[in-house]
C-alpha cells in the first residue's frame, strides 16, 4: 500500500496506533492494477469533462480494516472514482479499533477534508467523533457498516443488506444440512452494526424454519470468530470441542470461515460439516468451487466504493439523498463458482 503524503507525521503526532510500522493507506494517485469501477447499473462511469476534473478537494476515508481484501476493493473504488470527479483521497485502515479511528476523524477535520466516509469500528462507540464532525459542518457518509445511533447525521449510508443476506445465509445451511437438520454453530464479530444484522437474518430464518419443518437446527453456541482466519480457526476449534457433533457453522465472513474450514480439516471432519460464510472474497468463490465452503452471500464492495462518491458529489450539489442505499447479496453456490471465469 502507498503512504499518504505528510500526513503520517501528523498521524503519530496525534498518537495513533501503528505509526511505527508505516498506516495501511491508499494515495489518491490511484489503485495500482485495478481496473476502473463500473457505475451503479454495470456501466462504466462516465469522466469529466474536459482535460481533467476542477479539484473538488479531500474525501478522508477510514475503514475498519485493510487486511481485509473486501474492505481494500472499497477504499480503491472511493480513490478511483473521486479521482474522476476532481477528489483527493486518504484511505486509512482503523484496524478495528475505535479509539484509532476516532483519531482518524479528528485528523481529517485538521485537514480540513470536503466528506468523510467510514466503516465504522463500533458504530455505538464513534457516535462522539462523528458529532465532532457534524459540528464542524463535515458530511459523514458511512460504507459497509451503518451507524444508525440517534444523535448523529449521516449523510446517507450505503452497505450491503446485511439482513438479507444473513437471511440468505441460513436458507444455504437449511439447503446444506437437508431434512435431518442438526447442530450449528456462529462465529460472529459483534463489535461490527453490519455483523450483528447478518446474526439476527440468519436466526430469524432458522426460527421460521423449526415451527415450520421436522428438520429441526439446533444454534447451539455463537463464539467471536474475529472476522479473522486466525480467531475464526479458534473459534471453530472451540465450538467443535465443546460440541462434538456439530453438522454446520456460519462465520460472517470469508476470513473467519476459511479459518473454521483449517479447524475442521485438522479434526478431521471437514467433509461432514458444512460451513457458510458471508463476502464472495475471491479465496472464498475458490473455496465454494473446491467444496470446501458450501455458499456464501456475496457482496459487491466495488459498487459500494463507486456508489458512495456519487453520494458524496450529489450533496455538494444540495441534492437530496436517502437515508440509505442497500446492496442486495447474491448466494454463490459450487455451481456458481465452476463457471466463474474469475477462479482457477
Amino acid at each position: 500500500m502507498r503512504t499518504v503524503w505528510g500526513g503520517l507525521a501528523l498521524l503519530c503526532a496525534l498518537g495513533m496506533l501503528g505509526c511505527g510500522g508505516g498506516e495501511d493507506t491508499v494515495s489518491s494517485s490511484g489503485p495500482g492494477g485495478v481496473a476502473p469501477p463500473e457505475a451503479p447499473g454495470g456501466t462504466a462511469a462516465p469522466a469529466p469533462s474536459g482535460a481533467g476534473a476542477a479539484a473538488r478537494g479531500t474525501i478522508g476515508v477510514s475503514l475498519l480494516t485493510l487486511d481485509n481484501p473486501f474492505f481494500k476493493v472499497i477504499g480503491d473504488h472511493i480513490t478511483a472514482e473521486g479521482k474522476k470527479h476532481g477528489y483527493e483521497t486518504i484511505v486509512v485502515s482503523a484496524d478495528k479499533d475505535v479509539a484509532k479511528q476516532g483519531n482518524q476523524v479528528k485528523d481529517f477535520l485538521v485537514k480540513k477534508v470536503a466528506a468523510i466516509v467510514l466503516s465504522p469500528c463500533e458504530s455505538r462507540a464513534i457516535v462522539p467523533v462523528i458529532q465532532e464532525a457534524n459540528q464542524a459542518g463535515v458530511p459523514v457518509f458511512t460504507v459497509d457498516i451503518p451507524c444508525n445511533e440517534p444523535g448523529v447525521k449521516i449523510a446517507t449510508q450505503i452497505a450491503t443488506d446485511n439482513l438479507g443476506g444473513g437471511r440468505e445465509a441460513a436458507g444455504a445451511m437449511i439447503e446444506a444440512l437437508g431434512a435431518d437438520g442438526g447442530k450449528v454453530a456462529i462465529l460472529h464479530f459483534k463489535q461490527a452494526e453490519s455483523c450483528r444484522l447478518r446474526v439476527q437474518g440468519f436466526r430469524e430464518v432458522v426460527a421460521e424454519h423449526n415451527k415450520a419443518k421436522p428438520g429441526k437446527i439446533e444454534i447451539v453456541t455463537e463464539l467471536e470468530g474475529g472476522g479473522a482466519k486466525d480467531a475464526g480457526y479458534r473459534g471453530a476449534e472451540d465450538a467443535l470441542q465443546a460440541h462434538p457433533d456439530l453438522e454446520g457453522i456460519f462465520a460472517i465472513n470469508d476470513p473467519s470461515a476459511l479459518g473454521a474450514r483449517a479447524a475442521l480439516e485438522k479434526a478431521g471432519k471437514a467433509e461432514r460439516i458444512k460451513i457458510v460464510g458471508f463476502d464472495g472474497q475471491p479465496e472464498g468463490k475458490q473455496a465454494i468451487k473446491e467444496g470446501k465452503i458450501y455458499a456464501d452471500p456475496i457482496q459487491f464492495p466495488d459498487r459500494m466504493g463507486v456508489e458512495i462518491v456519487q453520494a458524496i458529489l450529489k450533496h455538494s450539489r444540495g441534492e437530496d439523498l436517502p437515508p440509505q442505499t442497500l446492496i442486495p447479496t447474491r448466494l454463490y453456490r459450487r455451481a456458481d463458482g465452476e463457471k466463474d471465469p474469475e477462479l482457477k
